[in-house]
């Protein structure tokens, strides 16, 4: 049945005009817009394209000229990217599960299972885990024993929740994800070649002895916050005594990596395979792009954003915009860049009067 063009402005805080009880079933890009759905058009560069699909409505930047576009209406909106976000939630009906438990389903009787919920095919719930209302797990997700997934959660194929994980209210697990595997923590009988090459900074004694490596057990779990978002294939390892934590409203790309005993805050963004090692701790509203690695046990502060690829080694302040390897200043960055960029005319330029001091010699 779609939705009318009134109903998705009402949705997105907008403002509709023309004829605004005309339906549509779906969105598409202008030049491919057929005329049961909505085109995106919300840039004056997009808008050129209509022409070439057979859209009736479009959504529009604020002030747009719809009628002189050939639409019969429009949606105008003075954020377009924040419209996306509403049309197209509108418009996913998300993986078809199921209300109930399916009969090949595997539950043990301890579990509890909130009303409303949806369990797929082939899940498998382990004894004492409890199941929010409204919870969605698709097929061959596992969860184990004493897991608790909270209302209107939405667990993917193929995910791996481990016993004791706590997880918030409408969380989004993407196919593949593993919340509360076993940390990734080792010891030997003496001091290993790490911890000497740590503290000498490079220097080694010859001959080291073989030592074997012990398992630290993880004895914590993994609390998901609100609102949080794992991507496709992500790993989130559970504390070793005490919780590895993800806070509310944080997003996780695919192949994200968080190590043990991590503590990540609120309204955080990491991008795809962005890996934090054991116990390190980062604030609020941190931006991580793809390939940013944090050092073990040091402390990004809140509303930090780090540049793709950069490296984490030492603790960084509150709002600092950073880049490179080692992390330094966005800024000192981008001049180590132009420098480097001159280092060949340099070199040349400094072989040339080697060459001429030589001649005069």
């Amino acid at each position: 049945m779609g939705h009318t063009v009134a109903e998705i402005a009402r949705a997105i805080g907008a403002r509709a005009e023309g004829e605004t009880a005309l339906r549509v079933s779906g969105a598409a890009e202008p030049a491919m817009a057929g005329p049961g759905q909505i085109a995106l058009a919300m840039d004056p560069r997009y808008a050129e394209a209509l022409p070439a699909g057979k859209a009736l409505v479009a959504v529009l930047w604020d002030g747009a000229d719809w009628r002189a576009l050939g639409l019969r209406a429009a949606i105008l909106i003075a954020r377009p990217r924040l419209a996306l976000a509403g049309i197209t939630r509108a418009f996913d009906p998300g993986p078809q599960i199921a209300p109930g438990i399916h009969p090949a389903a595997v539950v043990d009787p301890t579990a509890e299972i909130g009303a409303g919920a949806a369990i797929g095919p082939f899940v498998s719930i382990g004894a004492g885990a409890r199941i929010g209302p409204g919870a969605r797990i698709a097929p061959h997700a596992s969860i184990a024993e004493g897991a608790e997934i909270g209302p209107d959660v939405l667990i993917h194929t193929g995910v791996r929740v481990g016993a004791r994980v706590r997880i918030g209210a409408r969380v989004i697990l993407q196919p593949g994800a593993v919340i509360g595997a076993d940390g990734f923590s080792f010891v030997t009988p003496e001091r290993s070649g790490v911890e000497e090459v740590r503290a000498t900074l490079g220097a080694r004694e010859e001959g080291g002895a073989g030592q074997p490596w012990t398992r630290i057990h993880s004895l914590g779990a993994v609390v998901l916050g609100d609102d949080v978002e794992i991507g496709a294939n992500a790993c989130i390892d559970r504390g070793t005594i005490r919780d590895t934590e993800i806070g509310a409203g944080t997003k996780l790309d695919n192949l994200v990596h968080v190590g043990h005993n991590v503590r990540i805050g609120r309204d955080c963004m990491l991008c795809g395979q962005v890996g934090i090692a054991g116990s390190a701790r980062i604030g609020d509203r941190v931006v991580m792009a793809g390939q940013c690695g944090v050092n073990d046990n040091i402390f990004v502060g809140d509303d930090v954003i780090a540049g793709g690829a950069t490296k984490i080694f030492t603790n960084v302040p509150a709002g600092r915009v950073i880049l490179g390897n080692p992390a330094v200043k966005m800024e000192t960055q981008i001049e180590i860049n132009k420098a480097l960029r001159r280092l060949p005319r340099l070199a040349a330029a400094v072989a040339a009067l080697q060459k001429a001091v030589s001649k005069g010699g």
